[in-house]
């Protein structure tokens, strides 16, 4: 197996993990969004709803913690493949922080909502 093969393989799988994080992330808040609504609407008072809050919360928390990790991840493989030669090889939306927003009605948003395909990115982050 080639190296480029490897870094094809590993970018789509570092993509797909970034995918899965954002949308679980984007569930929990969602949850998280509806607690105070569904214990009101029940006639429940706040005691009874806290500790469901507290666990949502700290799911969120533990949710941006792994997608911290897997951010530092995708930095320290990107500045592996360049080391390598390997620098078309970055996989998952155009849009990066530093590039210029997406020109259009689409955005990273609607990406992960409808689980496009990863798109081609010839460019890479800066980091170490």
């Amino acid at each position: 197996m080639s190296r480029e093969t490897v870094g094809e393989s590993l970018a789509t799988r570092l993509y797909a993990a970034e995918l899965a994080i954002d949308l679980a992330l984007t569930e929990a808040a969602n949850l998280a969004a509806m607690l105070p609504a569904a214990r009101a609407h029940a006639y429940l008072s706040a005691v009874t709803g806290q500790k469901a809050f507290d666990g949502t919360a700290a799911t969120i928390g533990a949710l941006a913690s792994a997608r911290s990790h897997l951010v530092d991840t995708h930095n320290t493989l990107a500045a592996l493949a360049r080391r390598m030669g390997l620098e078309t090889l970055a996989v998952g939306p155009m849009d990066k922080p530093e590039d210029r927003p997406p020109v259009g009605g689409e955005g990273a948003d609607d990406r992960v909502a409808r689980r496009s395909p990863p798109l081609v990115n010839e460019t890479l982050p800066l980091a170490s």
